[in-house]
């Protein structure tokens, strides 16, 4: 008689219910039917003279891919288990056991991380991301902090495999930055983004002050969705832009290429600034710039619309960016608090590092437990 083997079928039971999820918020239908239509669009030999249109159906293809291997990758894994779950009950061999709860153990942990996409439900949230940071109270110190945090992002970003690109900077009086605008790359880098928004405040024993007294420090970020067809999205009157041209100072250089070609563009309307100062050319620092504005524009008509929204509801409801959204305390003791979800952690070093997933995460749910409630 064989060992009496252990009953992992509630397990698998509960891993394929989570496939099952799975195929419906990565849309594993619509997807294999939207891989036929994009193969047909590549296979086409006119499509790259339309170079932009060529990277579009490119990336997207990409995407979609993407998805549906991740899916077969599952399936294929879970399907494994079960049958080395039936041959150790069928045999009652128990040596499997640790393989099969290895597997099972796997599964789970990859569930895990792909359950995050079922949180994305915004219109831009699989694109890139255009952000700015800027100083904000705090002097000397504020301007450090805003530079801190603009390596926090690029480490974030590094971490994730995505690109960040540095479009212009303005240096800080005595150290740090004033502000910078840059752009993040990568498949859901705005959806992941979003929950940064807002002031980030800083406390810590300052390295500028002789006296060494605790000071607080704050900068803001903003995050809205970078297009890379403006036309697509927002229309904008030449005759409402201010454009500028001026060279980058030397003092960015260990941010941006020195040039003789930034620019500048103010939107006079709204009051809305852009500038690049990190391509080759001046034509393509105004087309970068264009870009940027364009974001800035559409993500204003957002704020609107959600005021109006709020106001129809009666509802009070933050659509600016001076809400504080997070703390990073080094002193008197070390603490990193998100103040909206509560998330917290003690290691301040390893979140200036890069390590805001779990911040992200948890914004993210709360974000959906807040619009569901």
């Amino acid at each position: 008689m064989g060992a009496e083997v252990q009953d992992f079928e509630p397990v698998l039971a509960a891993l394929r219910a989570r496939l099952d999820e799975a195929a419906g918020y990565l849309r594993i239908d619509e997807q294999q039917q939207r891989r036929d239509v994009l193969e047909a669009e590549m296979a086409d030999p006119d499509l790259w003279n339309d170079q932009d249109r060529g990277r579009r159906v490119q990336k997207d293809l990409a995407a979609v891919a993407e998805d549906l291997e991740l899916h077969a990758d599952l399936l294929s894994r879970l399907e494994d288990a079960e049958t080395l779950s039936e041959m150790a009950k069928e045999e009652g061999d128990d040596s499997l056991e640790e393989e099969i709860a290895e597997a099972t153990a796997e599964l789970s942990v990859r569930f895990d991380a792909l359950e995050l996409r079922s949180l994305f439900s915004g219109q831009y949230d699989d694109g890139d991301a255009v952000c700015h940071v800027q100083s904000g109270a705090g002097g000397t110190d504020a301007q450090d902090w805003a530079e801190i945090l603009l390596r926090m992002y690029s480490r974030w970003a590094d971490r994730r495999g995505f690109h960040l690109e540095v479009e212009s900077v303005s240096e800080g009086t005595e150290a740090g930055i004033s502000s910078a605008e840059f752009v993040v790359r990568g498949r859901y880098a705005f959806g992941l983004l979003q929950g940064e928004r807002g002031v980030h405040r800083l406390v810590r024993i300052s390295p500028f002050n002789k006296e060494a007294k605790r000071q607080t420090a704050f900068a803001s970020l903003q995050v809205v969705p970078f297009f890379d067809e403006i036309a697509d999205e927002v229309d904008i009157d030449e005759s409402d832009l201010r454009i500028d041209t001026y060279r980058s100072s030397g003092a960015g250089g260990q941010h941006v290429n020195v040039t003789d070609s930034a620019v500048r563009i103010t939107h006079l309307p709204t009051g809305i600034v852009t500038s690049c100062q990190n391509e080759r050319s001046q034509h393509q620092n105004k087309d970068k710039a264009m870009q940027m504005l364009a974001a800035r524009l559409l993500d204003l008509e957002r704020q609107k619309r959600d005021a109006e929204i709020a106001q129809i509801g009666g509802e009070k409801r933050d659509v600016d960016f001076g809400s504080q959204i997070r703390s990073y305390v080094l002193q008197p003791y070390q603490m990193v608090k998100d103040l909206r979800t509560e998330h917290e952690v003690g290691d301040v070093a390893s979140v200036l590092d890069g390590d805001l997933d779990n911040f992200m995460e948890s914004y993210l749910r709360w974000a959906r437990s807040s619009s569901v409630g």
